[in-house]
């Protein structure tokens, strides 16, 4: 098989070629590598590559249900042995700082048999639904190089999308698989929160998992790292079964409610038009394949002052970055060694009172338990994943001078995704509708809590249904 052709295949029909010896991972991994070389310098999706210990790991990597797969962790979160942890800035990138070893799901990456070919670019600490940082330059995007392919799992989702590499590490605490998988017709899925090892983590934001072109490849990264660790904060029961197995099994008729415009909600962003048609040409199909889809969600989902708290208690998160921070490089920081986004992030969350955090939080979990209270009478609520296609680069440039004015336009692509990071529903995005630019648009499902089940049975049969594996951006491999 030649190099163009593993650029076609998923990560699961990769694994299996490797598992009935018609491939050996080190071929898998010099045609990625390839690949990489030839097309990156278009799409600039990594900041670090690893090759050479690649091309030694792929010399023995003959166990894991992903054994041999080439893969890409993403630059923020996530530790394997001798990485680097930039976070899109500068003084980091400087530092050059190696981690010694792998941490929980790192090490879940490696047992599945995946291949670390480097890391990839990122927003600076991550809260940018765009991957344009100073210090690395912008990821573009492979449907039209002008354009954003989201964030903060931009380089990751540009890689996969240009068929570089069949699957790569994401991690989502406001959108940031779910969003990159709209702006690039990927598939993105949110796991429940405490799915998936997060032993250090203590805000309710974020969890990992990654961006892929199938969903049987997402079913199959799930089932190789969901897991807990004893101590961790956030905790999951098991599945049922494996997810691998919840593909093509039938998810019955559903009742299925339908929010697709958020401006029934009291000063909420009116969303591009061609997002909310997207979520209502979803619909038609999901009620076309049997389900029963009907005008409903939950009444207070994007109530203004659950925004008011979430929007407290995010820009409070800018202080857990600047804390860390100064525990890398030893001192405080000054402006010079920031963005001016970050550093307005930081100065907002020093004005947060803990008084005020912590009111604002106790709002968030009185406001999440009253909104899951609905999936006890529906099964999925169906919205648009983002509130416009993927933007222009130069769009998403924050004003140097004003850089606080561009969190509006940040809030109008996260209106549908943020929420299930505050309640910690399971929530994918599917590559259903393409722009009247030929952009991709995504159409996002969110099941009740731990029901990834669920949501990959559905996405499995939207899959077939109406197949996206064959579309192609301008720029692939």
């Amino acid at each position: 098989m030649n190099a163009n052709e593993l650029a076609t295949l998923d990560a699961t029909a990769q694994a299996e070629l490797v598992r009935r010896g018609h491939v050996h991972p080190k071929e898998l991994v010099e045609a990625a590598i390839a690949r990489l070389e030839e097309f990156d310098p278009k799409l600039n999706a990594l900041v670090f590559r690893d090759f050479d210990r690649a091309r030694d790991q792929a010399a023995s990597a003959t166990t894991g249900s992903l054994a041999g797969v080439p893969f890409l962790l993403k630059d923020l979160g996530p530790d394997q042995a001798g990485l680097p942890q930039y976070q899109g800035n500068r003084v980091l990138r400087e530092l050059d700082r190696r981690a010694d070893r792998d941490d929980a799901l790192g090490a879940k990456f490696r047992a599945a048999g995946l291949i670390t070919l480097g890391k990839t670019n990122v927003p600076e600490f991550g809260p940018h639904p765009t991957t344009q940082p100073d210090a690395f330059g912008p990821s573009r995007n492979p449907w039209n190089l002008d354009h954003t392919p989201g964030g903060s799992s931009g380089g990751s989702a540009a890689a996969v999308a240009a068929g570089l590499v069949p699957i790569a590490h994401g991690n989502d605490g406001g959108g940031s698989i779910r969003i990159p998988a709209s702006f690039c017709g990927l598939v993105g899925l949110k796991p429940s929160r405490g799915r998936v090892p997060a032993p250090d983590q203590i805000s309710r934001y974020g969890v990992d998992l990654g961006l892929t072109r199938t969903v049987r490849d997402t079913a199959a990264l799930l089932d190789a790292v969901h897991d807990y660790v004893p101590g961790e904060m956030f905790t999951a029961p098991p599945p049922a079964r494996p997810y691998v197995d919840e593909v093509g099994r039938d998810p019955g008729a559903l009742r299925i409610g339908l929010l697709a415009d958020p401006t029934v909600f009291d000063g909420a962003p009116e969303l591009d038009p061609d997002c909310v048609a997207a979520a209502r040409a979803a619909a038609d199909l999901l009620a076309s394949l049997g389900h029963r889809v009907e005008e409903a969600w939950p009444q207070k989902l994007l109530d203004l002052e659950a925004r008011r708290a979430t929007g407290a208690t995010w820009a409070g998160g800018g202080a857990s970055t600047r804390n860390a921070f100064i525990a890398q490089v030893g001192r405080e920081p000054d402006p010079d060694d920031v963005e001016p986004y970050t550093w307005a992030r930081w100065q907002r969350a020093q004005t947060i009172s803990l008084s005020d955090y912590l009111a604002a939080a106790v709002a968030q979990q009185a406001w999440a338990v009253e909104v899951s209270q609905w999936w006890n009478d529906y099964d999925l609520l169906l919205t648009p994943t983002t509130g416009e296609p993927a933007p222009t680069i130069e769009d998403m440039r924050p004003d140097p001078d004003e850089p606080w004015r561009i969190d509006r336009r940040y809030a109008r692509i996260a209106t549908f995704t943020i929420p299930f990071n505050v309640t910690g529903h399971p929530a994918i995005s599917l590559p259903l509708a393409t722009s009247g630019a030929g952009l991709p648009i995504g159409a996002q499902l969110v099941a009740n809590h731990f029901r990834e089940d669920v949501l990959l049975r559905v996405a499995a049969q939207l899959e077939t249904a109406a197949p996206w594996a064959d579309r192609r951006p301008g720029v692939h491999a």
